[in-house]
């Protein structure tokens, strides 16, 4: 049966590990470079603008937000990496927390990991990818803002970041814009949270 992301809302926000809800039922986080388009993948997905909260300064997001899709199934929203013009103590506090998210967290099914078509697999990206895989999180790349290139400069990017990714990572384009391929990522959002 395929969960209706339409009646997702807000549940909670946490700045540490202690402060997630229940570590039960199933969950699939969102997390990317600062300015690669995660609050706004979220409110596109759910038919809602104003559900997770979007900014023009990248790294705004600096708590790990829980949304419901329904009884113990939650979308997150993670803070950026990369960006954020923040102190080194509070840069190395989030990342302690979210190791501790990545790591620990049991109802963690899969990483939906956002780029920038025009920027993807930066060197964050790749150490990102490196780290995630050791701990065995499946992944799935949302290639996002991909109305901004042409028809065949979006098909070209797809194939060489694919190819980049290897067989293991599945891939796609994504656009808020023009809510191009939110079909294949409701795919992987079931089949995770299903």
């Amino acid at each position: 049966m395929s969960l209706n992301f339409r009646s997702v809302q807000f549940l909670t926000s946490a700045t540490k590990v202690s402060e997630c809800p229940t570590d039960s039922g199933s969950e699939v986080v969102f997390c990317g470079r600062s300015n690669a388009g995660k609050s706004s993948a979220i409110n596109t997905l759910t038919g809602n603008r104003n559900l997770a909260k979007t900014s023009k300064t990248p790294g705004r997001t600096q708590m790990i937000n829980f949304f419901t899709v329904s009884t113990d199934k939650r979308l997150v929203d993670l803070p950026g990496y990369g960006y954020a013009k923040v102190s080194a103590a509070i840069s190395a506090r989030w990342r302690e927390n979210l190791e501790n998210y990545l790591c620990f967290r049991n109802s963690l099914k899969g990483v939906i990991l956002l780029m920038d078509v025009r920027h993807a697999l930066k060197n964050s990206d790749k150490t990102m990818i490196k780290w995630l895989d050791s701990i065995e999180l499946p992944i799935h790349v949302l290639l996002t803002k991909s109305d901004k290139l042409s028809k065949s400069s979006r098909s070209t990017e797809l194939k060489r970041i694919q190819t980049d990714l290897g067989s293991k990572i599945s891939c796609q384009l994504f656009s808020s814009q023009s809510q191009d391929g939110i079909g294949a990522l409701e795919e992987s959002l079931n089949r995770w949270l299903g």
